[in-house]
């Protein structure tokens, strides 16, 4: 019985090493860069011109639906406040990351002083994007990401005044909040946050970065 206890002890050994070195859970092994699976359908743009960084485009609706993440793309949610909104919009972002297999971590600052340390601990992961939600984050991203151009961010249900290019953002007429410097928009709906509207703007949004239509605004009010 010895050997078989000792064959069985190897081979549990060798179980419990595949598990701890799968590529699927250490972020700091490289992998391919993300690229889009599918394609945008037609109205997601203008078909004469690609939007340039900091205009703002109104897609048709679903247009983005065909657009999918490659595989193992490497998300972080990053998210302030307990407010209705910013809840929607957390669990649009959970809900499609499930339904894509999207390897999805989350940072939560957890107060005004966590803000900045919170951007820079999602930074530090190496993420292929970082997915913000919450106003609370618009205007530390404003202080940060003009720093990081080499590293995506996708704002939901809200936007940065000045956004450099690497800063894409959806919004739509019930959400526009752009800072305290602007406040909200004086149309701020936070009924406006339907699950409907939050998972259409992860999608357009993703649709957006992985066809590198980056650095715009996507407006989520009817065509």
């Amino acid at each position: 019985m010895r050997p078989l206890l000792r064959a069985v002890a190897t081979l549990a050994a060798a179980a419990a090493l595949v598990t701890g070195c799968s590529s699927g859970d250490d972020w700091s092994r490289p992998h391919p860069k993300p690229s889009a699976v599918g394609t945008l359908g037609a109205g997601f743009v203008e078909p004469s011109s690609s939007p340039v960084p900091e205009s703002t485009t109104t897609p048709r609706p679903g247009s983005w639906s065909g657009v999918h993440p490659s595989e193992d793309y490497r998300v972080v949610l990053l998210t302030s406040g307990d407010d209705r909104p910013t809840k929607a919009l957390v669990k649009a972002v959970e809900d499609w990351a499930g339904a894509e297999h999207v390897d999805l971590r989350t940072v939560v600052a957890d107060g005004p002083h966590d803000l900045i340390p919170s951007i820079t601990e999602a930074l530090g992961m190496n993420p292929d994007l970082i997915v913000s939600a919450g106003n609370d984050l618009v205007d530390p991203l404003a202080t940060v990401t003009p720093n990081h151009l080499d590293q995506p961010f996708l704002v939901v249900g809200a936007e940065l005044a000045e956004p450099t290019h690497n800063v894409t953002a959806v919004d739509w007429s019930g959400a526009s909040f752009r800072g305290e410097g602007l406040g909200a928009s004086s149309t701020y709906d936070p009924a406006s946050f339907t699950a409907e509207r939050c998972a259409a703007a992860i999608r357009a949004g993703v649709a957006a970065v992985l066809n590198d239509l980056t650095g715009i605004v996507i407006w989520l009010d009817d065509h």
